[in-house]
């Protein structure tokens, strides 16, 4: 038995106690006794609502997200979202899905039966379990509270101290949360919360307490009765309870909350719901009038008006104020047309069950053909009842029948019928147009213009134009009996409608919504902010809105923002969607009546909507970015953590971005295809906000590095915008090379190098410099080397020749003194030409090598030594390299090597010589040894200017002159240079 479990639900999850230890365990004695009578309630008696019930009912189940269809607990928080505590886990509701929570997705949740739910002032959600476990919701995260020392389930929260809930158990005790530990109470909790935890009394909105007493509901504000409402519509049955409290027990009332407006809903077990007004009356819903259970665990009323409730085993409901009445009389059957007569009659055609007529609480019902229902119905200006077929052509009501009209026009399936301000009748169809006068039939047809299409729709302007919609060949105008096209931008017409301010508006089965004004023509799409691109009929209220009919339901939309936005592109529609049963339709299709109703047809019968009556939602919904996305991973840390604090960094490598957000809207119809429209805007990227309408996401490729900010908005269902929104940092880093301290470090480098490369190009450019004025410089050297070697050897010889040779010329007549004159002269001619061989040779780059220096040496010694009759001997290794020597350093090292060739003739008054040259690494010996006399002094003070001249020289060479005696006796002098090798 539904009943019984949902009872049995109740008090074993902990909703009924008693004020103490000893009262609980009385009250579980008389549960024991009672229970059975309980049970027996079956039905509940009361006032029934009336039949055309002033509430709307939309179910949520397991199909729509429900974890579990047991609804326990609800509440509302500050951020607008719904929590619903289940058997099988607790669910955050933004009114379009449902976000399950459980023990395996969020660990500090102690079980998945949920209990309790309670938000203090601070907040914090306070969650409550059947194993008595205790959690809080705070900051995106579910922290468990320390339960021992505690007994039972919590039932029950007050809040006495701003932040500081108290919390009572089943087990009837009273504690409060330190720390995230129970803290016992030693005092005993209030009688007022003793009252609330057997529902028979609920704290209201300025000081109200409504009380449950003995069958009676009773308002009391502070303290004072307020009123009395008499006796309550369930049934009651009273059940005292021993104890210091006289307490009479209302087991049907399973819940209370307060709506809006400060009145009393009250849930029960196995009645429904009951909403009391504030004249005292109340409006009775139960499975008879629209919801699925009569067995009701659970009520909230949220903050734009509509009612929650939560039944035993049948999901969640909402309970709102109907937009639309469904007028009796009609069958729940597919409406196509709805007309209406001068006598406030009402007919409808229906798909399978031909017409039914309904004036005032008389139903008359009819049949049309034998084959196919109707199809469109029109009331002419003399009440003349026409009805259009699918294939069996047009009839009309005579007298208590409807007679088929003799017409010679085959018009196939009629879509339209129309009157024109001069009377005609005019009939579109499957085969063209035509008109009746009253007498005669004329058609139309390619002959007149009209191409062979059918006629869906005819609509007459204040200027008698006749406009024509057909279907696949757009809209043409008749003006005196000429038929052209008017070139719409759209071709597949479901519906014309001429507008009070002399518009032309043109439905779409597929292209949206046409407009004609001022000669233009303006199309509207879903792109623009239209709900529908399929548009099946078009009806004008009042107030100047249009009302849409499509197969996604029935929607209103202002006609100024079309206006606006026909001028300006850049603007936004917002759609209203009343109803999201499929409206689609023949013409004409809606109708209104004498007091300015509206009647539709629906593919479930007839509806009503009177639109003074619509009052507009005007909460704008709060905007929540709820996950992002980066790379498909969830950045989110927990499945409650939907409020980003921190920015969102991004890495380089990064290539995708998804932001998830969502609106807290509870008032839309169920399946509506726009509940809120989003408009969003990335700054750092987008010039100008995006609107994506009803999308709940936004997707962004890879991201330039830099800050970035995303801001969402949202509008209701009525356009009410939250421009305050919801907002997003977003940091992207750059790659390391984009990087500040890379680019630094980049920039130094880059001088650095810069500086570098400056330096060498400097440096070399100095070197060349230097080594060009080097090379200079020693051109220079060696031309004065050569100058002074000519003006010392050469120009010196050849004065003494010139002296000699005068001397020669002055003693001619002494053939004594001119033989010796020119024995000298020649003797000093042989010196000059030495002299000149030694300059070539030192002035020749072909002799700048080592075997050169060491031919031209010992040639040199040995024609020297054998002028002086001295024995010579040369000392070489064999195939000397190829080592290069300056010209400066062969010049002095030869210079060096010649005097000391010299000193060997001229004192050593030696009979041998020799010379040698020895290869070392890096350097190069050249020796001169002789087995003369030996060296005498030969310290520094006593070296003669030969010695002196001849060190010198090597120094110059970075050399080094060595000068000893031989091994043997005699004299060696050593001449080491450097070379590279």
């Amino acid at each position: 038995m539904p009943a019984a479990r949902g009872f049995l639900k109740i008090l074993f999850l902990g909703r009924f106690t008693a004020y103490s230890r000893r009262s609980l365990h009385r009250t579980i004695h008389f549960f024991a006794y009672a229970l059975p009578a309980v049970l027996a309630l079956a039905l509940v008696f009361g006032q029934r609502a009336v039949a055309d019930s002033p509430y709307a009912v939309d179910a949520w189940s397991i199909a729509d997200g429900l974890p579990e269809s047991s609804v326990i607990t609800i509440a509302q928080t500050h951020d607008g979202y719904l929590w619903l505590g289940t058997l099988n886990g607790l669910v955050r509701f933004d009114g379009n899905s449902m976000t399950p929570i459980n023990v395996n997705n969020a660990p500090g949740l102690p079980d998945n039966v949920i209990t309790f739910l309670y938000e203090d002032s601070r907040t914090n959600l306070w969650v409550g379990t059947a194993n008595g476990g205790l959690c809080v919701v705070a900051g995106g995260g579910i922290t468990p509270v320390d339960m021992r020392g505690t007994d039972g389930k919590v039932i029950l929260a007050s809040e006495e101290e701003p932040g500081v809930p108290r919390f009572i158990t089943s087990a009837n005790q009273y504690f409060s949360v330190a720390a995230g530990k129970a803290q016992l109470q030693r005092a005993e909790f209030p009688a007022e919360l003793f009252y609330q935890i057997f529902h028979l009394a609920l704290p209201g909105k300025g000081g109200v307490m409504w009380r449950l007493q003995d069958g009676q509901l009773l308002k009391y504000r502070n303290g004072q009765l307020e009123k009395d409402y008499g006796a309550t519509p369930w049934t009651y049955v009273p059940n005292p309870v021993p104890g210091s409290l006289s307490l009479k027990l209302d087991a049907n009332v399973t819940a209370l909350c307060e709506d809006r407006d400060g009145n009393l809903v009250v849930g029960t077990h196995d009645a429904g719901v009951y909403w009391f007004n504030a004249s005292g009356g109340y409006s009775h819903i139960s499975t008879d009038r629209g919801i699925s259970h009569d067995n009701v665990l659970s009520l909230c009323c949220d903050r734009e008006g509509n009612l929650w409730a939560g039944t035993d085993g049948d999901g969640l409901e909402r309970i709102s104020k109907r937009t639309y009445l469904e007028p009796g009389g009609f069958k729940p059957d597919t409406a196509l047309s709805i007309a209406t007569d001068a006598r406030g009659g009402a007919w409808a055609a229906f798909n399978r069950h031909g017409l039914t007529y309904v004036l005032t609480n008389a139903v008359t019902n009819f049949s049309v053909g034998v084959k196919n229902g109707p199809w469109p119905v029109f009331v002419d200006s003399h009440q003349q009842v026409w009805v259009g077929t699918w294939d069996e052509g047009l009839f009309r009501l005579r007298g208590d029948s409807f007679q088929p009209v003799n017409a010679p026009v085959a018009l196939g399936h009629i879509y339209a019928l129309f009157q024109a301000h001069d009377g005609k009748l005019w009939v579109g169809g499957q085969n063209g147009l035509a008109d009746f006068d009253g007498v005669n039939w004329q058609s139309f047809s390619q002959a007149e213009g009209l191409p062979p299409v059918e006629v869906r729709a005819l609509a007459e302007d204040e200027n008698s134009n006749l406009w024509i919609g057909t279907d696949g060949a757009g809209i043409y105008r008749m003006r005196n009996g000429t038929i052209t096209n008017a070139d719409a931008p759209v071709r597949d017409i479901s519906c014309l409608l001429q507008g009070r301010d002399g518009v032309l508006w043109a439905g779409t089965s597929g292209h949206g919504l046409a407009r004609f004004a001022d000669g233009q023509w303006t199309k509207y799409s879903t792109a623009d902010g239209l709900a529908v691109d399929d548009v099946g009929y078009l009806m004008e209220d009042d107030a100047t809105n249009l009302w849409l009919g499509a197969y996604e339901g029935l929607m209103r939309i202002e006609e100024r923002p079309l206006a606006e936005l026909a001028a300006d592109r850049s603007r936004r529609l917002s759609c209203r969607t009343f109803l999201t049963r499929e409206c689609v339709g023949a013409q004409p299709a809606a109708a209104r009546t004498a007091d300015g109703r509206l009647l539709f047809p629906t593919i479930e019968g007839v509806v009503s909507v009177n639109p003074s009556e619509l009052k507009p939602n005007t909460n704008p919904p709060p905007v929540v970015i709820e996950t992002v996305l980066v790379d498909g991973v969830s950045q989110r840390k927990g499945p409650l953590a939907s409020t980003w604090t921190a920015p969102v960094v991004l890495q380089p490598e990064n290539e995708q971005l998804e932001i998830h957000f969502t609106a807290l809207n509870f008032s839309s119809p169920k399946g509506a295809r726009f509940g809120a429209r989003f408009r969003y805007q990335l700054i750092g990227m987008d010039k100008k906000p995006v609107d994506i309408g009803g999308e709940r996401v936004g997707r962004f490729g890879r991201l330039s590095p830099g800050n970035y900010t995303f801001e969402v908005t949202a509008c209701n269902e009525d356009g009410y915008w939250n421009e305050t929104g919801a907002t997003l940092s977003i940091v992207v880093k750059p790659p390391f090379w984009r990087k500040p301290e890379f680019i630094a470090l980049s920039v130094i480098l880059f001088l650095g190098a810069l500086a570098g490369t400056i330096y060498l190009v400097s440096t070399a450019r100095l070197k060349r410099e230097l080594r060009a004025a080097q090379h200079k410089e020693a051109i220079e050297h060696e031309r004065a080397r050569i100058a002074r070697d000519l003006h010392d050897q050469l120009g010196a010889n050849l004065t003494q020749i010139t002296l000699l040779s005068e001397m020669a010329e002055t003693d001619k007549d002494l053939p004594g003194e001119v033989e010796e004159h020119a024995q000298q002269i020649c003797s000093t001619a042989r010196e000059t030409t030495r002299s000149l061989d030694e300059i070539v040779w030192a002035v020749n780059p072909s002799n700048d090598t080592l075997e050169s220096l060491a031919n031209y040496a010992c040639k040199y010694a040995q024609d020297y030594f054998a002028m002086a009759a001295v024995r010579f001997r040369a000392e070489l290794p064999p195939g000397l390299p190829p080592i290069p020597i300056l010209p400066e350093v062969r010049h002095n090292v030869f210079l060096a090597f010649k005097e000391a060739v010299n000193n060997v003739v001229k004192h050593a008054q030696a009979t041998e010589a020799r010379v040698g040259l020895q290869l070392e690494p890096g350097r190069f010996v050249l020796t001169v040894a002789d087995n003369g006399r030996g060296l005498g002094d030969v310290s520094d003070k006593k070296l003669r200017n030969g010695l002196k001249n001849m060190r010198r020289r090597l120094e110059d060479v970075h050399g080094q002159f060595d000068i000893g005696p031989g091994p043997d006796g005699g004299t060696v002098v050593r001449l080491t240079v450097p070379v590279k090798t």
